[in-house]
């Protein structure tokens, strides 16, 4: 893969592939060997011992091995010089005429799986040259040796074909199971076994204990500092922080006490109808239960929160040893974007400088761009940040400055010479400051031209029309703007390699917006990077803590936990909201009681974005079995006890089976491989296919980079996707335009659990919408797409029940995530009630007596105290408690019942809607956002609530004064029921009015409250007007 090669531009399907050198000079390919092959103009390679790769001993004629093996798999076999037959090379697979050459070959090695550095050779060699031949090759073919493929450390054919043993022997078996360690070709109960019992017990048994702490070491080694190191090695990476037993039992025991104060208080309401506005009680007791039933789903998946801590210096004792190679496991990086003008070019530039420039090895860092709109401006934009990135990231890491986003740390109001003792950092810091203004006026010429489309569409520098001039019909792009061969910073070190990707788009073709984007970018890294874990982030989210892929890394690396933790997902920080954040867009409640609660459980949910991945449980394998407990087996003389023994049955595709399964591994992958077509699964690319097997990552050593250039083409063409399972069971998950939610719940019900990672210094942060109008869309996407999964086939109410591998707290979680829009029904009915009441004079409730008064009063003092002490073991303020409580009634009567009526519509009615993204562009003046007006259909609703709570209030107390004293006893519980709605629009009425800038907006609210009353008592009093004294009509009558 190398940077600066040019434009990678083809169709698969149209069997098209071009490069274009608009922005910079090709560099010349590394030339490991001098000789390039003679047949496709690739290099020739080494072999596996690292020597010249040489096909025919004969003549020598140079061929790299994906020819020869090609030629000798489809082709004549012959040399196209010599004429001479090739013969199997060491590492080859076998073909049709090997078995009449006596010379010695490699075959006594080719199941040496104690060879642990060339595991991943044999793998890439052993794929590429098989194209996927399950179901194409000979079958029983008690005969034919295939090459070992290594998924894990344990050898096993390609094909879904295996080698037969003889039963009994000592053999390798061809049985499907994974072991931890390498172990010698013979088994338990063989005389290798036994010689080793034999010799050196008592040794082993010291060790033994002195790894479990049982045996101490030597007095010696207690003063000995790189014992204390390597102790501190070996403790866990991170640990579990429980909640204070003060803070959390409280809160349990309130929870239970309004459990039955509720059930209580809905049985005094069911058994108390109001008979004579029978509808009007009616709908508010079916809201009550919804509310209710929703508050328990709600309620009851925070009932383990838990805190973590992670240990960093730990984890660069385990992996980065002085003197040793670095073995902390590589991260690719996915940024994806859609519309430029909509997500600025300067914001997503700054997401890309703060991933370059994060803490963490350069090699093992890979960062791809998905440009799913095809446009030249984000293109071009990239090449600018690329050369900025040269100067930026050695600045950060010289100076170990936060954050490393360079717009967010020019504009820190903090004193940034804080900590820095270098004597050049005030200099460098101006200089730097420059160069970033410099590049800011570049992008923004970048975008001003951009504003206005040329007639011919976009040509590049070097005169060649854009390939994404048609955004819906377009080849697939690949651009390698920084990498190993071509990526080197003002100082001459390495940087990270960048990769612009815009897959292909073509009429009749779906597409699936963002899912389909970021399994493009799953597969493009699986060919050119394979990484094992991979970091996704918005556009707009930067890497705020440069520490943040190690944080993950203290979890997915862990020995204890790590092989089960399918994802780490951090919160969500934003950038840019008012003080008060009048829409609750820091969304605290969610991020810091919920996500918190499910940690305890199972895992918190997948969010979008700040999420670092673990690629085979993307793959969709499941997560690695534990030993099972043996269950009791009694002998066949006794059938009372126990159950019968079963005689193991032979198979030839597992010889000698019974013995591996005593390791209790899982075999899930290795029984993909002996019964699933590869093809189906995960497409037709015999590299993709390969990476897919190789757990520690990395790419097959004998590709060469512009094969797997041309491979990535391949595997983001339009049509890969189909007849596989991508979208399915595979990577992000399709059928709603909430593929977050669908994707982690997959996983979950694999019986994987995820991880909720919360560093003191937030790791990512972004921009939120804080404009009222863009804040209910951005709501009203993911309500719409809750919707959508709650009427999918992977709908939480009746999918994954198969296994019992979701807990069930966990599933009241996602199915409360897939309800929650439905409340709105019920919550506008309520919210309607109170003017009902007061312009009829009726009411929902009985007159009640001091004992039922007890269960109003009790419920409500539950709910506050239920609330209070959640605050006080979460740490949100109470001002971001009732920030989240009033957006829940303005989003619940808005966009949540919007999200309702289309999702019905798209169900039954097969109308689709359109989502807009949200726009990531800010206003220049300071939350000059906050106070734009946008009207949209999603405002009427809330609009109209208050309207007519505001005309019941007035015509209430009208009312009161007109009847006199006694009717203002049943008046004051309608006035705090519409009190409590208007006081929850509040912020809602704010956005409508705009900017204030003298006049606060709670004045002019009491001002027409208090304008409407005067005026209808002026009216009912009208002084003016003479009375005149007559007789008592209610006496005497009207004919008296």
């Amino acid at each position: 893969m190398e940077a600066g090669a040019g434009l990678v531009a083809g169709s698969h399907n149209r069997n098209e592939l071009v490069v274009i050198h608009g922005h910079e000079e090709p560099k010349p390919l590394k030339n490991l060997d001098g000789q390039v092959c003679e047949i496709c103009g690739d290099e020739v390679g080494l072999t596996v011992d690292g020597d010249l790769f040489v096909a025919c001993n004969e003549c020598g004629f140079p061929v790299c091995r994906p020819c020869y093996e090609y030629e000798r798999r489809e082709g004549s076999q012959l040399c196209p010089q010599c004429k001479t037959r090739y013969k199997r090379l060491k590492g080859s697979p076998r073909v049709e005429g090997d078995d009449d050459e006596e010379d010695i070959d490699d075959i006594e090695h080719e199941f040496n799986i104690e060879d642990e550095q060339n595991k991943h050779k044999y793998l890439a060699e052993a794929m590429l040259h098989g194209k996927m031949s399950y179901g194409r090759g000979p079958e029983d073919d008690d005969n034919a040796q295939f090459p070992p493929v290594i998924a894990g450390v344990r050898s096993r054919p390609v094909s879904g074909e295996f080698p037969i043993s003889s039963y009994g022997h000592g053999e390798m078996p061809s049985s499907l199971h994974k072991r931890v360690h390498p172990y010698p070709i013979s088994e338990p109960g063989s005389e290798r076994w036994d010689e080793k019992k034999e010799g050196g017990w008592k040794e082993r048994m010291d060790d033994w204990k002195l790894q479990q702490g049982n045996l101490g070491p030597e007095p010696d080694d207690l003063n000995d500092p790189d014992m204390a190191m390597i102790d501190e090695a070996r403790q866990p990476l991170s640990r579990k922080v429980p909640i204070a037993s003060s803070k959390i039992n409280p809160y349990r025991m309130v929870i239970v006490a309004r459990l039955v104060i509720l059930a209580f208080f809905l049985r005094y309401r069911i058994l108390n109808p109001v008979h004579d506005a029978f509808g009007l009680w009616l709908t508010s007791i079916i809201c009550e239960i919804w509310f209710a039933f929703s508050w328990i789903l709600d309620q009851f998946p925070k009932w383990f929160p838990i805190d973590r801590e992670t240990y960093l210096d730990r984890l660069s004792l385990r992996y980065e040893r002085e003197g040793e190679p670095n073995m902390l496991s590589p991260v690719d990086i996915f940024v994806s974007t859609v519309d430029p003008m909509k997500e600025p070019p300067l914001v997503t530039s700054n997401t890309v400088l703060s991933i370059l420039a994060m803490d963490y090895p350069v090699d093992k860092i890979s960062c791809y761009v998905s440009d799913d709109g095809a446009s030249m401006l984000t293109f071009e934009s990239l090449s600018e940040t690329a050369e900025f990135a040269r100067k930026w990231v050695p600045f950060c890491k010289k100076f170990s400055i936060e954050p490393r986003a360079p717009e967010m740390y020019f504009t820190l109001k903090i004193d940034y010479l804080k900590d820095k003792v270098q004597p050049t950092f005030v200099k460098e810091r101006r200089a730097m400051k420059r160069e970033y203004e410099e590049f800011k006026v570049r992008i923004n010429a970048l975008v001003a031209k951009a504003s206005k489309v040329p007639p011919e569409g976009w040509i590049m520098q070097d005169g060649t029309p854009w390939p994404g001039n048609n955004t819906k019909d377009h080849p697939g792009m690949i651009q390698v703007f920084l990498g190993h061969s071509g990526g080197l910073d003002a100082d001459g070190n390495e940087l990270p390699r960048l990769v612009y990707v815009s897959r292909e788009k073509r009429p009749g073709f779906q597409h699936h917006k963002k899912a389909g984007a970021m399994n493009a970018l799953i597969r493009v890294s699986g060919v050119l990077t394979n990484a094992p874990f991979m970091l996704n982030l918005d556009c707009d989210h930067y890497i705020n803590n440069s520490k943040a892929a190690r944080e993950a890394m203290c979890f997915l690396m862990d020995p204890q936990i790590g092989r089960k933790v399918c994802y780490v997902q951090f919160p969500q920080r934003f950038d840019g909201i008012d003080t008060h954040d009048r829409y609750a867009n820091r969304n605290t409640v969610f991020f810091d009681i919920n996500m918190k609660g499910l940690d305890g459980i199972q895992g918190p949910v997948y969010v979008g974005t700040g999420c670092v991945f673990r690629r085979q449980a993307l793959y969709g394998y499941e997560p690695p079995k534990g030993p099972k407990r043996p269950k009791m087996v009694s002998c066949d003389c006794c059938p009372c006890f126990g159950r019968r023994r079963k005689l193991p049955k032979y198979s030839k595709h597992s010889a000698n089976g019974d013995a591996a399964n005593l390791e209790g591994m899982d075999d899930d992958k290795e029984l993909l491989m002996s019964e699933m077509n590869f093809e189906k699964k995960f497409g037709q690319s015999a590299i993709f296919v390969t990476s897919t097997l190789m757990d520690q990552g990395g790419v097959p050593p004998s590709s060469s980079p512009a094969a797997l250039l041309k491979e990535a083409i391949h595997v983001i063409s339009c049509g890969y996707e189909d007849k596989t399972e991508w979208g399915t069971e595979l990577g992000w998950i399709y059928g709603s335009i909430t593929e977050d939610i669908l994707t982690g719940f997959k996983m979950h019900c694999r019986g994987w659990r995820s991880i909720y990672c919360m560093p003191k210094r937030p790791a990512f942060k972004g921009s939120a919408p804080i404009n009222l109008s863009d804040r209910l869309n951005q709501v009203l996407r993911w309500a719409l797409g809750s919707v959508e999964i709650f009427f999918s086939r992977h709908s939480p109410v009746w999918y994954g029940y198969k296994g019992g591998k979701l807990k069930w707290l966990e599933r009241f979680a996602y199915v409360n995530t897939t309800i929650y829009p439905f409340t709105s029904l019920p919550l506008l009915a309520y919210c309607t009630l109170p003017a009902i009441c007061l312009l009829t004079d009726k009411f929902i409730m009985p007159p009640i007596s001091t004992f039922a008064s007890l269960f109003f009063i009790a419920l409500f003092i539950s709910i506050f105290a239920t609330g209070i002490l959640e605050l006080k073991w979460s740490g949100v303020s109470i001002e971001e408690w009732w920030r989240n409580e009033q957006f829940w009634v303005i989003g619940g009567v808005s966009a949540h019942l919007f999200a309702v009526v289309q999702g019905l519509l798209k169900i039954l009615a097969g109308i689709d809607t359109n989502f807009t993204v949200t726009s990531k562009a800010t206003d220049d003046e300071e939350f000059g956002e906050l106070y734009t007006f946008k009207w949209t259909t999603l405002l009427i609703p809330p609009t109209t609530i208050l309207i007519i709570n505001l005309v019941g209030v007035v015509a209430g107390i009208s009312d009161a004064i007109n009847n006199g004293y006694q009717a203002w006893g049943p008046l004051f519980g309608k006035l705090f029921f519409a009190f409590w709605v208007i006081l929850h629009l509040y912020p809602f009425l704010k956005g409508l009015m705009g900017r204030q800038n003298r006049t606060p907006t709670i004045v002019v609210i009491w001002s027409i409250l208090l304008a409407s009353i005067f005026s209808l008592l002026w009216v009912r009093i009208d002084p003016f007007v003479l009375k005149t004294k007559g007789p008592d009509t209610k006496q005497c009558g009207i004919n008296c």
